[in-house]
């Protein structure tokens, strides 16, 4: 198992943000997360959210010479267009998808840092095959923002018809870590048609008919269900706890001066 140590078995707080902060803001504090648990400030937390629409560039795309246009057209489809710190290419999000922030303090966060991408690929994998989705990790030919450990889907009537579902990328830093993932599970219409408009753009050549969300394989899949899911299969990983996300925000002065 990824990270694991001897002794107790794990715990991991489990935070549910009901409200965005912010689209900037939202990517943000998963990083403030991480500094905090490399600081001993923060036990292992696990932080599910729903994004306002957002297509996060990667350091890459934002050093060509097509990104301005590129975020042009993001805007002009009610996406905004941020760039990550983490690698890899443009991906895309909305409020029809999950984006699940699991960090861990760990005092030597680079070892292992692959097999996370292995692990945790398998367990949200399994986590849609709970829900009915014929999940696998692979990357699929031509998809957006490719990873060697991408999680897709198929259609069980039409074998050859293979999804993007899951994005994942993880941030390492002396003392923790940061592994976020994007379940994309409702609207996909809206996705591709950003993705389609960006990647052409940056001059960026891929598959449309990878871009897609669980809901189009089996139709009654929504994002609660997806959720209830994804903390389902970390059960299996940890002892769950329940937190309060908004313990988590800073404390507002609102005495009058």
């Amino acid at each position: 198992m990824a990270g694991k140590s001897s002794g107790a078995r794990r715990t991991l707080t489990v935070v549910r943000q009901e409200e965005s902060l912010g689209v900037a803001d939202d990517l943000e504090f998963g990083i403030e997360l991480l500094n905090r648990a490399r600081r001993g400030q923060l036990p292992p937390t696990l932080r599910l959210y729903r994004p306002r629409p957002t297509v996060a560039f990667g350091q890459r795309d934002a050093k060509l010479s097509g990104f301005h246009a590129a975020s042009e057209a993001c805007r002009e489809l009610g996406f905004e267009p941020l760039i990550r710190r983490a690698g890899g290419r443009a991906a895309a999000y909305h409020r029809g998808t999950l984006v699940i922030d699991h960090v861990e303090p760990q005092t030597d966060a680079i070892a292992g840092a692959k097999a996370r991408f292995s692990f945790f690929g398998e367990l949200l994998a399994g986590a849609l095959r709970r829900v009915g989705v014929h999940a696998a990790v692979g990357e699929l030919p031509g998809e957006y923002c490719p990873g060697e450990f991408s999680v897709h889907g198929l259609d069980p009537d039409f074998p050859t018809h293979q999804i993007k579902l899951i994005g994942t990328a993880q941030r390492v830093v002396s003392g923790g870590w940061l592994f976020s993932s994007v379940i994309v599970i409702e609207n996909s219409a809206p996705i591709r048609e950003v993705l389609t408009a960006s990647y052409e753009a940056l001059g960026l050549e891929w598959d449309p008919a990878t871009a897609g969300a669980a809901n189009d394989l089996l139709p009654q899949l929504d994002v609660p269900a997806v959720e209830d899911a994804v903390v389902e299969a970390y059960a299996e990983y940890a002892d769950l706890l329940d937190g309060d996300f908004q313990s988590l925000l800073p404390v507002t002065n609102t005495q009058p001066l």
